[in-house]
């Protein structure tokens, strides 16, 4: 039994997804905390359970017979490592025999602020006596389609990465390789730095919104405070506001690049380029 965890989520989905043209759908089991989103998937065939990250002590019983289980990143920052804690102690309690874990580029090594939880993430699993995979994914394109149609307005994006490139792919380039991990025979305890064939600048980046809005978009570099600022101007609560701004500035100094090709070899294909996720999210 295949489980994923974060089920009714965009990567979730995709990796659900993936697993079905691999296996049978009574292979898999989808966890969410609300089932009612799953209800399509039930109808196909998948097992469908509740499964809330912050109530632990409901956690093992739906685990109970889980092989292999994907950890996908709660999205609650600053309540990650005691939610996947709780899961890693959960699945150890119900005898899963393996978990691969959607971690973060380099996250030994990676000094942005978000990385702090997916290091403590990662402790655990190794101290979990559980066979596991940490997936460091990097970046999504997604990240950079969000709010387009107000770049393409104003005719500018915004951030703090300078000239550094960022090495990001899409997230159905990032759920293929979980599922493709999760399925592995025999599934190996591994590490794997996964990032987009090829990085772009953000001026790349502007070029790309601009040939596919037909209108003008340049890239602005600005200092990470003043970044933080107009994030906040555009709704963005203060503390998430600092995080995304603290990830741009750090990414201009190459936290979030890599060249290893290591999730192009895995999927087998190239890498989703930026361009081409720009154009899907101008046209959807």
């Amino acid at each position: 039994m295949f489980a994923v965890t974060g089920a009714s989520g965009h990567l979730g989905r995709l990796v659900i997804d993936a697993l079905l043209s691999r296996t049978d759908p009574r292979n898999i089991l989808a966890l969410a905390r609300d089932p009612a989103k799953l209800a399509d998937l039930a109808e196909r065939g998948v097992t469908v359970r509740a499964f809330d990250y912050s109530v632990p002590d409901s956690l093992a019983a739906a685990l109970g017979d889980v092989d292999r289980l994907l950890l996908i990143s709660s999205s609650e920052v600053g309540q990650r490592e005691t939610q996947h804690r709780a899961v890693i102690d959960a699945a150890k309690a119900a005898g899963v025999g393996f978990i691969a874990y959607t971690s973060i580029l380099h996250a030994d090594a990676n000094p942005l602020d978000l990385a702090v939880e997916h290091r403590g993430t990662e402790t655990a699993l190794q101290e979990s006596g559980i066979s596991y995979a940490l997936l460091r994914n990097g970046w999504y394109n997604e990240n950079y389609t969000i709010g387009l149609d107000g770049v393409v307005e104003h005719g500018v994006l915004i951030g703090s990465v300078g000239e550094a490139r960022v090495a990001a792919a899409s997230r159905k380039d990032y759920a293929e390789a979980a599922a493709i991990i999760l399925a592995q025979e025999p599934p190996e305890t591994n590490t794997y730095e996964l990032a987009g064939d090829s990085g772009f600048t953000q001026a790349e980046l502007a070029a790309a919104i601009a040939a596919a809005s037909g209108k003008p978009v340049v890239y602005q570099d600005l200092p990470e405070a003043d970044y933080a600022a107009a994030l906040e101007g555009f709704g963005i609560p203060g503390p998430l506001a600092h995080i995304l701004a603290d990830s741009s500035a750090k990414a201009g100094k190459g936290a979030l690049f890599d060249d290893s090709g290591t999730l192009g070899r895995l999927i087998g294909r190239p890498t989703t380029p930026i361009a081409v996720s720009v154009q899907e999210a101008l046209q959807g």
